[in-house]
């Protein structure tokens, strides 16, 4: 069995654990690709993050697709990840292509407005939940807060996952964040992600999103 599918199968468990079997939705991930990065790039971290990922993807998704963006100060969307293509994706795809920008310093509104777009506007018509996970060392702008408010109304939750041993005051808050009709955002700390074990990685990664799908039907942010 290959290593995709037995994280499937991990997922799975988790899914049935938070009884979240034959829930539909939209998977998505952000990179964190400012200068502090560059190390977690380079030894290939961040390649076996996307391919974790993907086995979420892979189970919520019917077409098993991972919508990928990638940022520092400048944004870039990126070409979505399958089973069939996910091998080498970072550097086929983000460290060998000149035209993203890479290793500036961090600014998250503006990636953070690109997938609101192309959920709630591009691909309105889908009603299915989106599930953006979103990949960041620390330093996260407090502009950030107010993008998430905002998004408060929308059908996407934001599970931010901070690696590293850096500030994140703003992420760190989130849970304390008043003035939202529904809480919309989790955030975890996971200083060496490569270390941590699928098991963990899931379960914590999906600790949220069952309260909030709950939460937005209620509100009507999702179809009952």
């Amino acid at each position: 069995m290959s290593k995709i599918d037995l994280r499937k199968k991990i997922v799975q468990f988790t899914l049935e654990k938070k009884q979240l079997t034959g829930v539909t939705a939209r998977v998505g991930i952000v990179l964190d690709i400012s200068g502090s990065m560059r190390n977690l790039y380079a030894r290939g971290v961040v390649q076996e993050v996307v391919e974790r990922i993907l086995a979420v993807a892979s189970k919520f998704d019917d077409n098993g697709v991972l919508d990928v963006w990638v940022y520092d100060n400048e944004f870039s969307r990126m070409e979505s990840v399958t089973e069939r293509d996910f091998g080498d994706y970072v550097k086929r795809h983000i460290l060998n292509n000149r035209s993203i920008h890479k290793f500036g310093f961090n600014n998250e509104p503006p990636v953070m407005e690109d997938v609101i777009r192309k959920y709630t506007k591009e691909e309105k018509k889908d009603k299915t939940p989106v599930f953006i996970i979103f990949i960041n060392d620390g330093g996260v702008v407090r502009a950030t807060k107010k993008v998430i408010k905002s998004a408060a109304v929308q059908p996407i939750f934001w599970q931010f996952v901070g690696i590293g041993n850096s500030d994140f005051e703003v992420l760190e808050g989130l849970d304390n964040m008043t003035g939202r009709v529904v809480d919309n955002a989790d955030f975890v700390h996971l200083d060496r992600i490569e270390e941590v074990t699928d098991e963990e990685l899931y379960d914590r990664l999906l600790n949220e999103f069952p309260h909030w799908l709950k939460a937005a039907k209620d509100k009507r942010i999702l179809q009952p």
